[in-house]
C-alpha cells in the first residue's frame, strides 16, 4: 500500500521552482533514501509531506489526505532536521518526557537507553548543545516517537563519524524491529546505502530515478582503457558520464542494458568493465554537464 503519493507536484518560491512536476509513490513500511545535491528540492519535498508547506500545484497525498495543516497526518508523522527546536524552558530529560504526550507509540525506555549511551546530561538545554549533539538528540527523539511515517532531513549534520555509524546502526535495527515508513534525505548516499531498501534521486525539483538499492547497484557499468578505443566503442551508446584522466586513458559510464555482443566487443578491444557504486551513479546523473568539473578546466 502506498502511504505517500505525489503527482506533478510543484512548489515555487518567488520565481524559483523548488519542485517542478515531481512524481513519486512511497510504500508502507519501507526505508527510502531521498538523494540529491544541495538545492535539489529534498527539504521542500519533505516539508510538504509533513504538512508544513503548501504545494503550489499538482497533488500530494499522505495517508490518502492532503497533508497541509491536517491534524490526522500530523498525528502520524514526524519531521526531524538539524533545525528542530525545543522550548528553552525544558531541559533535555523533560523534552523526552513530553514526547509521550504527542506520540502514541513513544518508547520512553528506548529513548532513555539512547540518551544514556550518548552521554547526555538530563539538565542540559537543547539550545546550548553543539550542532552535532543537537542532531544526535533530535535523532533520539525522532526514533523514539516510532511515528508511522518518519522523515529525517539530513539528520546527521555535525555528527562525528563514530556517532553517525552508531546512529545508522540504531536506525536500521529499530526499523527492523518496528517497521514503519522512513525517508532519510542525504547527499551522502555512500554512508547510508547499506541500510536502505529504495533510493529516490531528485535533481532541480524533478524525480530522476526511483529504484531499489539492489537495482541501483547494477544500473550502470564503467568501461575504461585507451582513450581512442573507449571513444570508438562508446560512439553509438548513451553515455551517462565520461572522463579523460590523462592523455591515453579514459572511462565512460553507461547503462547496464546493452547487448551481450556490445559488452563482448569491449572485452575484445581490451577495455576493462567494472561496476559503478550507487553513490557515484547519483553524482554522475545529476552533474551539470557530461564530464563534470573537467569541462571548465583548461590549462596550457
Amino acid at each position: 500500500m502506498n502511504v505517500i503519493t505525489c503527482h506533478q507536484l510543484t512548489k515555487t518560491h518567488g520565481r524559483k521552482k523548488a519542485l517542478n512536476g515531481l512524481n513519486l509513490s512511497i510504500e508502507e513500511n519501507t526505508m527510502t533514501g531521498l538523494i540529491g545535491r544541495n538545492g535539489a528540492g529534498k527539504t521542500t519535498l519533505l516539508k510538504i509531506m509533513a504538512g508544513f508547506w503548501k504545494k503550489t500545484a499538482g497533488d500530494v497525498r499522505v495517508l490518502d489526505k492532503d497533508p497541509f495543516n491536517n491534524l490526522f497526518v500530523s498525528a502520524n508523522i514526524i519531521y526531524v532536521d538539524d533545525q528542530l527546536g525545543f522550548p528553552n524552558t525544558l531541559r533535555l530529560k523533560e523534552i523526552l518526557e513530553q514526547g509521550k504526550r504527542f506520540y502514541r507509540q513513544w518508547d520512553m525506555a528506548f529513548a532513555q537507553r539512547l540518551f544514556d549511551y550518548f552521554q547526555f546530561d538530563p539538565r542540559d538545554i537543547h539550545e546550548h548543545l553543539s550542532k552535532g549533539r543537537k542532531s544526535t538528540f533530535n535523532m533520539i527523539f525522532g526514533l523514539a516517537s516510532r511515528s508511522p511515517i518518519t522523515l529525517f532531513d539530513e539528520p546527521t549534520t555535525g555528527m562525528d563519524l563514530a556517532t553517525r555509524k552508531d546512529i545508522y546502526r540504531v536506525l536500521l535495527r529499530d526499523y527492523m524491529a518496528y517497521p514503519r515508513t522512513i525517508i532519510i534525505s542525504s547527499h551522502h548516499l555512500n554512508e547510508i546505502e547499506n541500510i536502505l531498501e529504495n533510493v529516490l534521486l531528485v535533481d532541480r525539483g524533478k524525480d530522476m530515478l526511483h529504484r531499489s538499492i539492489d537495482e541501483l547497484k547494477t544500473y550502470a557499468r564503467q568501461v575504461s582503457g585507451n582513450t581512442a578505443l573507449v571513444m570508438q566503442w562508446a560512439q553509438d551508446v548513451n553515455i551517462i558520464h565520461q572522463e579523460h584522466q590523462y592523455d591515453d586513458f579514459a572511462f565512460v559510464v553507461v547503462e547496464n542494458n546493452l547487448s551481450t555482443a556490445k559488452w563482448n566487443q569491449a572485452k575484445q578491444l581490451g577495455l576493462t568493465l567494472s561496476g559503478v557504486t550507487p553513490s557515484d551513479l547519483c553524482l554522475y546523473l545529476t552533474e551539470q554537464k557530461q564530464g563534470g568539473i573537467d569541462h571548465v578546466l583548461h590549462y596550457n
